[in-house]
């Protein structure tokens, strides 16, 4: 209990300092809300209206059917050349691909030949260039079956059904994934900015001087912003809900359960910065560096975790957002229950309690050596 009281009385101080500073106060809650906005609107991971040149060399009917529907699915759109050279547009970089149709299109389609159709594509952009190769393809199949032209038919056809996501919204893949690192990185930003306080005020003397404890001293400082990052991660939440029409399909427990052992880590990471760094800039760059820059390329938020090479993919079994952006997309898109994601939370536990212990052990090191 003597304990628990010297670490609430420091709570109740980091929650007195924070409402003081209005700056701080707007900024912790206004910069998650712009941040959510911006990730939710700005990623795009689906290529639209790609610019796309066309030299058809035939005037009949089946050409010009076959470049309108190449425009008519918004994958692509057309651009205006003069004809000349069919690599001028994509030598200039007004294209990505230019699709050249021979002459005598329409007749030999009619008569049921072979027509090679030229594409040649832009494949500086590796992923790009297969979107648009894949997409010319199945256009050109498509463009086959409606005009019931001969064609090869497979022995094996697919039958295909998206599920969980069946209307194909890029929203419910990127934002829960943007809520995993926006109530992480605020939160860690915050608590490293109290711990750096404490030095550049001088007041870390004061606290060498008492007799709180290290392990007092840093439980105070992540209850308090662990209480801010939960108000972070609530309005945060909430807006993705409002704002991107994404539904709450999952388990609420399973989901708040996560979401606490979450913010918790992203706050005791924050408190470790805190006492490696010596100022708010070298404190900015290890969050920024080590946690932003972890969450970001190996998560799983953008890339699948099973496409990042070896070794550096054995790293992201301790990034803590891989962990929570499945418990967020199991909660917003796929809808299981506790038994989908059950190692989310004991990995989050495992974090948290890891970074909690070096904390701990750097402050208890800067008491000793002062």
């Amino acid at each position: 209990m003597r304990i628990l009281r010297r670490a609430l009385a420091q709570t109740q101080k980091e929650l007195f300092q924070f409402r003081r500073d209005p700056l701080t106060v707007m900024l912790a809650f206004l910069l998650p809300f712009v941040a959510l906005l911006m990730y939710g609107f700005a990623t795009r991971l689906e290529a639209k209206d790609i610019p796309v040149a066309i030299a058809n060399y035939d005037s009949g009917k089946l050409s010009r059917d076959y470049v309108d529907t190449i425009f008519a699915s918004g994958q692509f759109t057309p651009i205006a050349w003069s004809g000349k050279r069919v690599l001028q547009p994509l030598d200039d970089s007004d294209a990505k691909a230019t699709i050249v149709i021979p002459p005598e299109f329409s007749r030999k389609l009619k008569q049921g030949q072979k027509v090679d159709v030229q594409v040649l594509i832009d494949g500086t952009d590796v992923n790009n260039a297969r979107i648009i190769k894949n997409g010319l393809l199945a256009l050109t199949e498509s463009f086959l079956a409606q005009e019931r032209l001969p064609r090869k038919v497979p022995l094996v056809t697919a039958k295909l059904r998206l599920w969980f996501n069946p209307g194909r919204k890029e929203t419910l893949h990127i934002v829960p994934g943007a809520i995993a690192l926006v109530t992480w990185i605020f939160p860690a930003l915050l608590s490293a900015f109290a711990m750096v306080r404490e030095k550049e005020q001088g007041t870390i003397l004061q606290l060498y001087a008492s007799s709180i404890t290290a392990f007092e001293l840093i439980l105070g400082k992540t209850i308090a912003y662990f209480c801010i990052g939960m108000a972070e991660s609530a309005l945060v939440i909430t807006e993705a809900i409002i704002v991107f029409q994404i539904p709450f399909v999952g388990n609420f427990f399973a989901f708040l359960l996560c979401t606490v052992l979450y913010v918790a880590s992203g706050v005791v990471f924050g408190t470790w910065a805190g006492t490696r760094a010596s100022n708010q800039m070298a404190a900015v760059q290890i969050c920024a560096m080590v946690g932003f820059l972890g969450s970001m390329l190996l998560s799983g938020f953008i890339y699948p975790i099973r496409n990042i090479t070896y070794p550096i993919s054995l790293l992201s079994n301790v990034v803590a957002a891989r962990y929570y952006i499945e418990a967020a997309r199991d909660a917003f898109v796929r809808g299981g229950s506790w038994l989908a994601h059950w190692y989310a939370p004991v990995m989050l536990a495992c974090i948290t309690l890891f970074f909690l212990t070096l904390g701990v052990a750097g402050m208890r090191k800067m008491q000793l050596s002062k």
